[in-house]
C-alpha cells in the first residue's frame, strides 16, 4: 500500500464520559472511529454478566430493567448466579486481584482497560485496515483487520491513546482517520444501612422445603410449622433437639446466598445498581465499585466503628466468620491508600449514601407494630429489641444531629473536602397505603409469625412519625438546612435524592394487584391464614393453599416494593449470628430464631423493584455530580439472551 493519505480525521474524544454519540462527528454517515469499554462495570468478572445488563437497559430506566430481568428469570433472580462471579471472596471482602474475562487485574487501580474500538459511518469500498494505537510509550501497536470487524485493544489506564486506522483503498491509497481515547475510571463507594447494603433481596434466594419445619413457641409447649429450607437433611420436628454442629453444618449449608453474608449485602440493592446503570449509559468510562453498606450500620456502630455481623458464610468456604465487620470509614480509608499506592492521582468520585434509620432504633418500630402483647413480646421487650416512637423522637432530637456531623467529618477528607459528590438518597415511607395514608395493619403479610399481627394504631404513628419528622430531619441535615450542623455549608451539602417518595406512597407493604403473582394472591391470606393449623398436616403440607411453597417467586414483579414478613421468611429465612447472647437461639427450632427467621432477612425492607426505583432517583443526582450527561437515546434494543435452565418466562405484567 503507497503511504498517499487522501483524507484525514482528527476527533478528539474527551473524557467526560458522556453519551457517545455527542462525541462523534456532526456528519453521521461519514467514516469515524467509534470505541466502547468492554466490561465496564467491573465488579463483574465476565463481559457476559455486564451485558446481559446493557441488553436489558432500553432508555426506560432500572426499574423497567429490572422488570425484563425478573420475567427472563422467572422470578427466581438474575444474580442467582452472577454471584459466583465477583471480585469478592465468599464474605463480600473485595478482592486485591481479579482475574476478568481472563486478564488479572488489580481491582482498586487498573493498570490499563480493553477497549472494542470499531469504524462508524459509510465505508468505502476497501480491502482491510491496518489500526494503530499509541499510547506514547514509543512502541505503537498495530493491528491487521477487516474494517467491519471490532478490533480489541488493552490501553493505559488515565493515559490518552492516540488511535489510527488506515483503510485500504482499491486504487493503493489509504483513508486515514485518527482519534485520541482516553478511559475515565469512576472510583464509587457504596455506604450506609440496610436500605444501602440491599437487605431482603439475597443474590440467590434461599430454597424452599415444601414440607414443614418445627418451631416452638416461647412459654413451653405450643408449637408451629413452615415450610424449611429444602436440601436439609437433619429434624424437622421439634421433638429432637439439633446439636451445633449440625445447625451450623448441614442447615447453613442450604442458606439464602448474598453478595456478602456478615452484611446482608445484595446485588439487588440501589447503590449497585446506580453504580452499574452509570456503567451502562456511558460506554466511555470504567466504573469500579466499592460496595461497603451494612444491614444494622449505625452511624457511631458500623459506619464509623466496627459491628456484629448479620451472618456468617456458608461453612466449607475460605471465608472464616469473625462475627463482626470492620467500619465503613476504615474500610474505605484502606481501599483508597491501597488505590493510590498503584496511581498516585487515584482519588474517589463519587459516594452514594444512606444512614440515619437505625440511629433512631428503626428496627426497634418495626418490631413494636407487628408483636402482638403476649410472651414474645415481654421478652423481646427485656431484650431491648421494642421501641416506641418516644424513643424514636429523643434520639431523633438529642443525638442523630451530632452524629450525622461526625459522619460528615469522616467523608470530607475522603472527597477533597468537599461533600457534594455524596449523593445521600433517603429512605421511602414503606407503610403507605396511598399518600398520607399508612396500611390498615393486621396479619395480612405477617402470619408468617403466630405472635405477629400489625397494630393499626401504632402503626399510624410510626407513618408519621416517619413522614413528618425523621425525613424532614435526615433531609435538612444532609443539606445543611437546620443552621447548625454545618461549619461550611458550600462544601458540607450533599447532594439528596427523594424524587422516588411519592412511588413508593403506592407501593408500600399492603399493596396488592390484580397481577400479583398467583402465590401471593392464593397463598398469602388477607385473613392472616395463610398456613396449616395442623401440626399433623402442617409437617408435610405447611401452606393452606395448597400450593406448595417452592412455588413462591421472590423476584416476581408485585405491587408491593416493601417486603413483608412472609416474604423475608420465603426468601431468606435467615439464621441470626449477631444476636445479644440473651436472644441468640440454642437450637434451629428455638423460639427466638422462629422471630427472627420472619424479620432478620428484611422485613419492612424495599424489593428489587423497589430498589430499582431508587436507583433511577439516583442517577440524575450522580451524572449531576460526576459531570456526566444523560443518555440521548435507549442503549440497547435487543431481546434478552436466554438463561441456561430458565423456565419459561410468564407474560409482562401489564399496567406496572
Amino acid at each position: 500500500m503507497r503511504p498517499v493519505f487522501v483524507l484525514a480525521f482528527l476527533v478528539l474524544v474527551a473524557c467526560c464520559g458522556g453519551n457517545p454519540a455527542r462525541a462523534e462527528p456532526s456528519t453521521a454517515g461519514a467514516p469515524h472511529i467509534e470505541w466502547e469499554v468492554k466490561s465496564r462495570f467491573r465488579l463483574f468478572r465476565s463481559e457476559a454478566d455486564f451485558q446481559r445488563h446493557v441488553d436489558a437497559m432500553r432508555g426506560d430506566g432500572v426499574l423497567a430493567a429490572e422488570r425484563r430481568l425478573a420475567n427472563d428469570s422467572d422470578g427466581r433472580g438474575w444474580a442467582r448466579d452472577i454471584v459466583e462471579r465477583l471480585c469478592v471472596d465468599r464474605a463480600g471482602r473485595l478482592l486485591e486481584s481479579c482475574e476478568r474475562d481472563g486478564e488479572r487485574e488489580i481491582y482498586v487501580a487498573p493498570r490499563d482497560h480493553r477497549v472494542g474500538v470499531t469504524l462508524g459511518g459509510t465505508l468505502p469500498a476497501n480491502e482491510g485496515c491496518v489500526w494503530s494505537f499509541d499510547d506514547g510509550d514509543g512502541h505503537p501497536r498495530q493491528v491487521n483487520a477487516a474494517c467491519d470487524e471490532e478490533v480489541k485493544a488493552r490501553l493505559i489506564a488515565s493515559r490518552p491513546t492516540v488511535a489510527s486506522v488506515d483503510i485500504a483503498l482499491p486504487d493503493g491509497t489509504a483513508l486515514r482517520l485518527v482519534s485520541e481515547i482516553v478511559v475515565r475510571d469512576l472510583l464509587i463507594a457504596g455506604m450506609g444501612d440496610s436500605i444501602a447494603a440491599g437487605e431482603g433481596n439475597p443474590d440467590r434466594a434461599v430454597r424452599l422445603s415444601d414440607q414443614g419445619f418445627c418451631f416452638k413457641r416461647f412459654g413451653g409447649g405450643d408449637e408451629y410449622f413452615r415450610p424449611g429450607r429444602a436440601g436439609f437433611s437433619g429434624n424437622k420436628s421439634c421433638t429432637t433437639l439439633v446439636d451445633d454442629d449440625s445447625r451450623a453444618g448441614d442447615w447453613a449449608r442450604h442458606s439464602a446466598r448474598w453478595l456478602s453474608a456478615p452484611c446482608h449485602r445484595s446485588l439487588y440493592g440501589y447503590q449497585m445498581r446506580t453504580a452499574l446503570a452509570l456503567a451502562i449509559e456511558n460506554t466511555h468510562v470504567a466504573v469500579t465499585f466499592l460496595p461497603l453498606g451494612c444491614t444494622c450500620a449505625t452511624i457511631n456502630t458500623g459506619f464509623l466503628g466496627s459491628q456484629r455481623a448479620r451472618e456468617c458464610p456458608n461453612p466449607g468456604t475460605s471465608a472464616p466468620c469473625s462475627g463482626t465487620v470492620r467500619a465503613q470509614i476504615a474500610e474505605l480509608t484502606e481501599l483508597l491508600a491501597a488505590a493510590r499506592r498503584q496511581q498516585a492521582d487515584r482519588g474517589l468520585d463519587l459516594v452514594l449514601l444512606t444512614i440515619g434509620a437505625n440511629d433512631i432504633l428503626f428496627s426497634g418500630l418495626v418490631a413494636d407494630l407487628m408483636i402482638e402483647p403476649g410472651t414474645e413480646r415481654s421478652l423481646l421487650s427485656q431484650g431491648g429489641i421494642i421501641a416506641s416512637v418516644e424513643d424514636a423522637q429523643t434520639i431523633l432530637e438529642r443525638e442523630l444531629p451530632g452524629n450525622f456531623a461526625r459522619a460528615r467529618a469522616a467523608l470530607k477528607p475522603l472527597l477533597g473536602g468537599n461533600l457534594s459528590r455524596v449523593v445521600y438518597v433517603s429512605y421511602g415511607n414503606p407503610a403507605l397505603a396511598g399518600p398520607d395514608t399508612p396500611c390498615p395493619g393486621g396479619r395480612d403479610g405477617f402470619d408468617v409469625h403466630p405472635a405477629f399481627a400489625v397494630d393499626g394504631e401504632r402503626l399510624r404513628q410510626a407513618v408519621d412519625f416517619i413522614s413528618h419528622r425523621f425525613l424532614p430531619t435526615i433531609k435538612a441535615l444532609a443539606r445543611c438546612e437546620d443552621g447548625k450542623a454545618c461549619r461550611n455549608p458550600s462544601t458540607d451539602r450533599m447532594t439528596f435524592v427523594e424524587d422516588h417518595q411519592p412511588a413508593f406512597a403506592a407501593h408500600g407493604a399492603c399493596a396488592r394487584a390484580a397481577d400479583d403473582p398467583e402465590f401471593d394472591r392464593e397463598c398469602f391470606a388477607r385473613t392472616g391464614d395463610s398456613f396449616e393449623n395442623s401440626l399433623t398436616k402442617g409437617a408435610t403440607d405447611p401452606m393452606a393453599c395448597g400450593y406448595a411453597a417452592s412455588e413462591f417467586r421472590p423476584y416476581a414483579s408485585r405491587a408491593r416494593w416493601i417486603r413483608t414478613a412472609n416474604d423475608s421468611y420465603f426468601t431468606a429465612m435467615t439464621y441470626p449470628e449477631g444476636l445479644p447472647a440473651v436472644l441468640q437461639p440454642s437450637d434451629i427450632h428455638d423460639a427466638t430464631w422462629g422471630i427472627f427467621a420472619a424479620v432478620y432477612g428484611g422485613a419492612i425492607h424495599p424489593t428489587a423493584e423497589g430498589h430499582a426505583a431508587m436507583a433511577d432517583a439516583a442517577l440524575p443526582a450522580a451524572r449531576e455530580a460526576l459531570g456526566l450527561a444523560a443518555p440521548a437515546a435507549p442503549v440497547r434494543g435487543e431481546p434478552l439472551p436466554a438463561l441456561p435452565n430458565a423456565l419459561a418466562p410468564p407474560p409482562p405484567a401489564p399496567g406496572r
